[in-house]
């Protein structure tokens, strides 16, 4: 796999309120890749949304997924540009 660069939109839904700040640290490991950020909370839904820009290897990307993923009342996935 290349180690080159690749946009992709990360979006994160965070149904824990416990876990905004593991959320929070995660992302701040990480915050050299992230070119925008985006987040709502949805509180009649008991749920926040966070949309991420990042400019970063595939590998990353993958391993940012699985970490926030890895976090009890998230989900997150990743979709990448083609190009």
């Amino acid at each position: 796999m290349s180690d080159e660069n690749r946009i992709a939109v990360l979006g994160i839904l965070i149904s824990n309120v416990d876990s905004v700040e593991k959320v929070n640290a995660v992302l701040h490991e990480q915050s050299a890749c992230i070119r925008g950020r985006m987040g709502l909370p949805l509180r009649d839904r008991g749920l926040n949304a966070v949309t991420l820009v990042l400019d970063a290897p595939v590998n990353e990307i993958n391993a940012l997924t699985g970490k926030l993923g890895a976090i009890v009342g998230v989900s997150a996935k990743a979709l990448f540009a083609k190009n």
